[in-house]
């Protein structure tokens, strides 16, 4: 086991419950370390999604293609988090969403097929995987709410607030998509917040 790769994956599963020895080995047993360019298109939407990743460094997003064929991000992710089109992944139905490494990205994979294993071998990962489910519903949900009752000014100011990473390291169209706002009016905003 390369532990590199499996290091910080380890220490958010210590989060939510002490790891065994025999956990720790399910890793490496079940969970793929990758390397993939920027760019990528990891899954497909209107296609059955088969993979769950977590990130070890590098920037994902998910994102779809509306009517017009243009791309509307709806969820980003750095290190130490987890990306799929979740609900699609659970039900195991057609993904409404793409999932795109923005950066070079290092991440681990575990197919759903697995995962279920892993829930049923193991309560430390059950525990977790509920946890995350949760923390992506909220993270889904807060978005939503965001979109209705703040406006744009404000959605940005929040993820300077809370999410300054992204800023700095996301390109500004797929900044401008998340939250919902045209890049032209984003580059506004962004002028009277650096005056």
């Amino acid at each position: 086991m390369t532990t590199k790769y499996f290091d910080k994956l380890l220490a958010e599963i210590s989060k939510t419950g002490k790891p065994n020895i025999e956990d720790s080995e399910y890793i490496s047993q079940f969970f793929i370390p990758i390397n993939s360019a920027r760019n990528s298109i990891l899954e497909e939407q209107d296609k059955i999604p088969k993979y769950l990743y977590f990130i070890n460094s590098g920037f994902m997003r998910l994102f779809y293609y509306d009517q017009n064929g243009e791309e509307q991000t709806t969820f980003l992710c750095s290190q130490n988090g987890f990306i799929a089109s979740f609900s699609s992944l659970i039900n195991q139905t057609k993904a409404t969403e793409n999932v795109e490494c923005i950066t070079d990205c290092e991440f681990l994979k575990i197919s759903f097929i697995d995962a279920k294993q892993l829930v049923e071998k193991s309560e430390t990962f059950k525990n977790f995987f509920l946890v995350m489910f949760e923390k992506s519903i909220s993270l889904a949900t807060s978005r939503a709410n965001d979109l209705a009752s703040l406006n744009a000014e404000q959605r940005y100011q929040k993820m300077i607030d809370q999410q300054a990473h992204f800023i700095q390291n996301i390109p500004l169209q797929y900044i401008a998509s998340y939250l919902g706002i045209k890049p032209q009016s984003l580059s506004r905003i962004r002028k009277k917040t650096i005056k």
